[in-house]
């Protein structure tokens, strides 16, 4: 039997936060967890096949999530996760379907080198397609962030497009927003649909070698995480903050002696250290993606169809 390599748990402690008068003694799960149990982190699997099943059900939450959150515009918006273990191909959804109606078999995997189409329905081709443009920016980001970035979350979200129209990062209005400090990125350009590969590769530059997220100017919002589960509560935590930015900016532009507030970098940059790790982000998302679950009559309802896909090697 495979087994999948392992992600590491909360064991390692941070060190001193650079430029900060703090220093963490604690794992970000120890740090909140009250009561002698620690919330745990990513959880590993015996076999790839098992490792699979988990992150394509859980992409289907974080696509119901996404729905519940009105992040939909038409055929628009896509999230990619690369395969445990064959990490040459990614998963994604399947293009003119809703996200509130995903489940693990709806999705799709791309070999991220060439765009063909590698999984199968009990040795039939799948009978959907995917985003054409989904395919560009995905396979660009994925190509250049191999060694960290295993999912990418993009849509056309109401606030983040709104906020993107200025083509400035998001301040650090409160110590959510943190979770993305001196790791945000802003892509000033517009090259209209992205139908061409350059397109892409110019929002992977854009994105660069650390972010965590990038503001698309006219376009949307994209994050990225080492799970799906991290870059789905990113990019919601993105576009609550858009739209709290703009709210912000509204009332300061209204006078009345209004002033913002803005974190300082060495408070934010210890708030980033102790929030923004891959197993406490992870955590993060657990409530809703458990609630859109429940909501769909449990985790095997969101898996239907899994034991359907097969690979075209």
């Amino acid at each position: 039997m495979a087994v999948t390599k392992k992600h590491a748990g909360p064991t390692s402690t941070p060190g001193a936060v650079p430029g900060s008068k703090h220093t963490p003694h604690q794992t970000p799960l120890e740090a909140i967890s009250h009561g002698g149990v620690v919330m745990p982190g990513i959880p590993t699997f015996p076999s790839y096949l098992e490792h699979r099943r988990h992150i394509l059900v859980h992409m289907a939450a974080t696509f119901r999530y996404f729905a519940r959150n009105n992040f939909t515009e038409g055929q628009a918006g896509h999230i990619s996760v690369r395969d445990p273990e064959h990490p040459g191909f990614m998963w994604m959804n399947p293009l003119g379907r809703h996200f509130g109606m995903l489940t693990a078999g709806d999705m799709i995997c791309l070999d991220i080198a060439s765009g063909r189409i590698v999984s199968t329905l009990r040795g039939r081709p799948h009978a959907r397609t995917v985003n054409a443009a989904g395919y560009l920016i995905h396979s660009a980001v994925h190509k250049r962030r191999h060694a960290d970035v295993h999912a990418i979350c993009h849509a056309h979200s109401n606030a983040g497009r709104a906020w993107s129209v200025f083509a400035r990062p998001l301040d650090m209005l409160n110590q959510d927003i943190c979770n993305v400090h001196e790791h945000q990125a802003v892509y000033a350009q517009y090259g209209g649909i992205v139908f061409g590969a350059d397109e892409g590769e110019n929002i992977a530059d854009a994105l660069g070698e650390r972010n965590k997220a990038a503001i698309l100017m006219n376009h949307g919002l994209l994050t990225v995480g080492a799970t799906v589960d991290e870059a789905g509560y990113l990019f919601g935590l993105m576009d609550r903050s858009c739209a709290m930015q703009l709210q912000v900016e509204a009332a300061a532009a209204g006078g009345g002696g209004m002033r913002k507030n803005v974190i300082s970098d060495e408070e934010a940059r210890y708030n980033f250290v102790m929030a923004s790790e891959d197993n406490a982000l992870y955590r993060e998302a657990q409530p809703d993606l458990e609630y859109e679950m429940q909501c769909a009559g449990g985790e095997d309802r969101l898996a239907e169809g899994f034991e359907t896909l097969a690979f075209a090697l």
